[in-house]
C-alpha cells in the first residue's frame, strides 16, 4: 500500500513538471522493482481513461491539506473498482476525502479560489470546484457555503451545482446549504438565479434581502431573508421565536456524536444569539432560562428532555 501510495503521489507531483521533478521519479523507479511494478498501474490507469482528469492532479494546488486529496484521488481509482467507488461514494467519510474541499463537525474553512471569488465553508460540508475557459463551477456535496464571486475577465458564469438544481450567481454574496431532501439559497447581495431540472420549468430569480428553498420536486418561491442568516460566519446561531426543536437541530450541526430533543420540550420557543464554539455551555445555557434538561450517556449522546 506505501509503494502505491507513493505512486500516487509521484502522480501529482509530476503534473508541476520541472526537470528535477522528473529526474528524481526515474531515481526512485529505479530504487526497486516495486516502485515500477507500482508506477505500472498508473500507466495502465492513464491508458485505461485516455487521460486522468486535470483536476485530480492540478498543477497549482492550493495547499498541503488541498494536494493530500488529490493523493487520495488517484490512490482511490488505483486500488479501486468502480463498485468500490459507488459504495464508498454514499458514505460521508468517504464524500469529504474526495472532495477538493471539506470540514468536519463544528469546522469553517475559509478558501480564495483563482478567480479571486471568496468561499467560506460551514461545518460538515463538503464542495468540489471544477474551472475551465467557459464555466466557474461549484459543486456543493454537503453542507452551507458563504461565497462572494469576483469579476471575471472571461466574462465566466458562476455556477453552484447542487443535487436539485443549478444557482448562476448574478454579482453577488450569497448562501448556499443543503438538507437532507432539499436545497436553500439566501442571498445577501445582487441577486442569483435558479435554474431548476423539473420539467417545464422556468428560471426564478432570487433578489437581495430574499431566500428560497428547493427541491427535486418543488421548485419553491422567494420569501423575506430569515434573520440572522448568515450569522454563522462570526460563530454565531441567531434564533427568533424558534422551536426548541428547531434549535436543537441546528446546534446539533456543531456537535459530534447525537443530539436529540424530546418531543415534550420541543415546542418551547426561544429567541437570542448563542455562540457556536461550545455547544455544551449552549445546552447549559438553555437548561438554565427553559424547563429542561440535558440527559448525558456519553460524551457522544445527550438528549434534551423536560424537567
Amino acid at each position: 500500500m506505501k509503494t502505491l501510495e507513493a505512486a500516487a503521489q509521484w502522480y501529482v507531483d509530476l503534473a508541476r513538471g520541472t526537470e528535477a521533478m522528473r529526474e528524481a521519479h526515474r531515481q526512485w523507479l529505479h530504487d526497486d522493482p516495486r516502485h515500477a511494478q507500482a508506477w505500472g498501474r498508473v500507466e495502465r490507469l492513464q491508458a485505461a481513461f485516455g487521460q486522468l482528469d486535470a483536476r485530480v492532479a492540478r498543477p497549482a494546488l492550493q495547499s498541503s491539506r488541498a494536494k493530500r486529496r488529490e493523493v487520495l484521488k488517484v490512490l482511490a481509482l488505483l486500488i479501486g473498482s468502480s463498485a468500490l467507488l459507488s459504495i464508498g461514494a454514499r458514505t460521508d467519510p468517504w464524500r469529504k476525502m474526495m472532495a477538493d474541499y471539506a470540514t468536519g463537525t463544528g469546522e469553517r474553512l475559509p478558501v480564495t479560489l483563482s478567480d479571486g471569488s471568496r468561499i467560506v465553508l460551514n461545518t460538515g460540508t463538503a464542495l468540489n470546484i471544477s474551472f475551465d475557459e467557459n464555466l466557474r463551477r461549484v459543486v456543493l456535496r454537503e453542507g452551507e457555503v458563504f461565497i462572494q464571486t469576483a469579476p471575471d475577465p472571461l466574462a465566466r458564469p458562476f455556477i453552484v451545482r447542487t443535487a436539485f438544481g443549478d444557482l448562476r450567481a448574478l454579482g453577488t454574496r450569497f448562501l448556499v446549504r443543503i438538507n437532507p431532501a432539499s436545497a436553500r439559497v439566501s442571498v445577501l447581495e445582487h441577486a442569483v438565479e435558479l435554474r431548476s431540472p423539473l420539467p417545464g420549468s422556468t428560471p426564478v430569480r432570487i433578489n437581495a434581502g430574499q431566500q428560497l428553498d428547493f427541491s427535486s420536486t418543488v421548485a419553491g418561491v422567494p420569501v423575506p431573508l430569515a434573520k440572522g442568516a448568515d450569522a454563522w460566519r462570526n460563530n454565531l446561531l441567531v434564533v427568533s421565536d424558534w422551536r426548541l426543536g428547531d434549535v436543537i437541530a441546528e446546534l446539533s450541526r456543531y456537535r459530534a456524536g447525537h443530539l436529540g430533543c424530546d418531543a415534550g420540550v420541543a415546542e418551547l420557543r426561544i429567541s437570542g444569539s448563542f455562540q457556536l464554539g461550545d455547544i455544551d455551555v449552549v445546552l447549559d445555557n438553555l437548561s438554565a432560562m427553559l424547563p429542561i434538561r440535558l440527559r448525558r450517556f456519553t460524551r457522544f449522546w445527550a438528549q434534551v428532555e423536560a424537567v
